[in-house]
């Protein structure tokens, strides 16, 4: 029996109505499972935005210089440090931001990542704060929690078991807002404090950083890597800047 007209529309509108449906909740499936965190996005998901093409050394240079060196070249698809090139900083500057990179470091070998850092200083050490990077096993500095891979240099200890052995990708993610900063290290909260808060004063006067006065309270910044005269790779390097 032909089925009439208007049940025939019903049915049709029912169906589209199911259709649109189904792909609004796996378009949202999709996309939760992915918000917050870098991996796995593209460089325009979420407000990340590329900080490194992988294919040129645009957007860095050398602190407290116009341009960057040889020493650090593009090998590989990643930013790696070959030869001297002294610590580079992004043209760029950022407040509140949420960065996100793969690093690796040679046998023995350490670097950093540090954070609102200014040139009014004569090196990126003396007022930006450090994420480690280091080969915990090799290097005299992993026997210290404070020291060691992952730690925000010399004030907070990250835990043992977390960083990958020298040569193996390293994937860190470092949050900073307002005061408020945290370190990731493949995928484990390692650090996590409260700038200018009791505990970090009275950590900054235990410390060489309490001879420097603007040591960790400048507001915005330059993001830098550091040339710790080892061999060091860096990739997927993202930023999103928070309001």
């Amino acid at each position: 029996m032909p089925i009439p007209l208007s049940s025939s529309r019903s049915a049709c509108t029912y169906l589209v109505t199911v259709l649109v449906c189904l792909g609004c909740a796996q378009s949202s499936s999709s996309g939760s499972a992915e918000s917050g965190s870098a991996p796995g996005m593209t460089q325009q998901d979420e407000g990340w935005r590329s900080l490194f093409d992988g294919q040129t050394t645009n957007g860095w240079r050398e602190f407290r210089k116009p341009a960057i060196r040889d020493g650090w070249r593009v090998v590989d698809g990643a930013l790696t440090r070959v030869a001297e090139g002294g610590d580079i900083v992004t043209t760029d500057q950022f407040a509140n931001f949420e960065l996100a990179l793969e690093w690796k470091v040679a046998p023995g070998g350490n670097s950093g990542i540090f954070y609102r850092v200014s040139e009014e200083g004569q090196s990126v050490w003396e007022t930006g704060p450090e994420m480690q990077i280091l080969d915990d096993e090799r290097h005299a500095d992993g026997k210290s929690r404070l020291t060691s891979a992952g730690s925000n240099y010399a004030l907070y200890g990250a835990p043992a078991g977390i960083v990958k052995p020298a040569g193996e990708w390293n994937a860190a993610r470092l949050l900073v807002n307002g005061n408020h900063v945290e370190q990731w290290l493949n995928g484990t909260k390692v650090v996590e404090f409260e700038l200018g808060s009791s505990d970090w004063e009275e950590k900054v006067r235990a410390s060489k950083f309490s001879a420097l006065p603007r040591y960790g309270r400048e507001r915005s910044g330059h993001i830098a890597l550091q040339d710790h005269g080892d061999w060091v790779a860096f990739r997927e390097i993202r930023i999103r800047v928070l309001p």
